[in-house]
């Protein structure tokens, strides 16, 4: 069977004689740091990295040439560096700084929507679904997936998490509670662009699965509250999911860190029916199943097991054993593989997932 087979063969329930070996990746230092444990130094990428490991890779996967969210990007710029840090505009428009030789999350100094009149640039700029360049050769995208048989996937985007990525969460937040028809007039918005470029160019069939990036929880629970969650997002969401079946994408998944419970059963509802990627301090994968019986599950290996050495790997595979004999789950490391990890670590949790692997 192929990878593409496999994998939608494991989330319809359906017969599948291995699950895909899939990682979400490496930080950069990881990679270095496994330079001097073993790692060849050419292997120096998430694509070089699974395909020495002999993985699947979700950053194999084929995605479709169709480009949601801001376009075009901002071009990254250095304002100024001082050797150890640097000042970058990002591809969002934000002003940040943060450090050149580590992996550290930056800090942000400015925002690149802060006003109205920053949104109605935005939007007419960047966020137009009939921008030049948007859609590229669709046809040879599909002749080429047809001969890898890796699964392809439509980027179907984010309501909460550009928004909060344009604005920072304070801002946004403060926005959700001060001017509320400001926040739904730029989630509409989004939905209408994302519904233009499918009704545009999305075909009836070929394409396996619609991903959504949403970081909106933390190690409590959401940034956002339950009933604005409903109120806001899970209609708009009905309506791209909705979209997204009449093309035959009926598996949605949706990546989103920290902990989930409180979003689960609407996403759920929302037709978002993949949680990934099921960080094991903040969410109890089994619990989810329990609550959402349907709920189709990739992730969720505890990378704090990696961390501690054989033993706890041992444990943490015989952990998730039942939650793969009961299927429409693909294990996977809960987020990028930290640096803490050792080489001789991770070789070991491979060779230990194989075995979860062959049914």
């Amino acid at each position: 069977m192929t990878v593409r087979e496999q994998l939608l063969n494991v989330f319809r329930g359906q017969y599948t004689d291995r699950i895909p070996n899939v990682e979400f990746g490496y930080w950069t230092l990881t990679l270095s740091a496994w330079h001097t444990q073993g790692l060849p130094r050419d292997v120096t990428t998430d694509a070089e990295a699974e395909e020495y490991f002999g993985l699947d890779g979700i950053t194999l996967f084929e995605e479709i040439p169709i480009r949601t969210g801001l376009y075009p990007r901002f071009e990254r710029k250095v304002l100024s560096t001082d050797g150890e840090r640097e000042i970058v505009r990002d591809d969002e428009g934000n002003i940040t700084e943060a450090f050149i030789k580590t992996s550290t999350m930056p800090r942000y100094i400015k925002f690149g929507l802060e006003t109205r009149e920053d949104w109605e640039r935005l939007r007419s700029e960047r966020l137009d679904p009939n921008t030049e360049g948007r859609i590229d050769d669709l046809a040879a995208f599909f002749h080429k997936a047809k001969q890898t048989g890796r699964p392809t996937f439509f980027h179907a985007g984010a309501l909460y998490g550009w928004l909060r990525n344009w604005m920072g969460v304070e801002e946004f937040s403060v926005a959700i509670m001060t001017d509320r028809p400001w926040v739904e007039e730029m989630m509409e918005h989004i939905t209408e662009l994302t519904l233009a470029l499918i009704d545009r160019a999305l075909p009836a069939s070929g394409v396996d699965i619609a991903w959504w990036w949403e970081d909106m929880c933390y190690n409590r629970g959401p940034l956002i509250s339950p009933r604005l969650f409903e109120e806001l997002m899970v209609p708009r969401y009905k309506r791209i999911t909705g979209a997204l079946r009449e093309h035959g994408i009926d598996i949605n998944v949706l990546d989103c860190d920290g902990r989930i419970h409180e979003l689960a059963p609407g996403w759920l509802e929302a037709g978002i029916n993949c949680m990934f990627p099921l960080e094991a301090a903040h969410t109890d994968a089994f619990k989810l199943r329990r609550d959402l019986p349907s709920v189709l599950l990739l992730g969720g290996v505890d990378k704090r097991a990696l961390i501690a050495g054989r033993s706890a790997i041992d444990a943490e595979i015989d952990r998730l054993r039942p939650l793969i004999e009961q299927g429409r789950f693909i294990p996977c490391v809960d987020h990028r593989v930290p640096m803490d990890v050792t080489y001789s670590n991770y070789c070991y949790y491979l060779q230990a997932k194989q075995k979860l692997l062959t049914p």
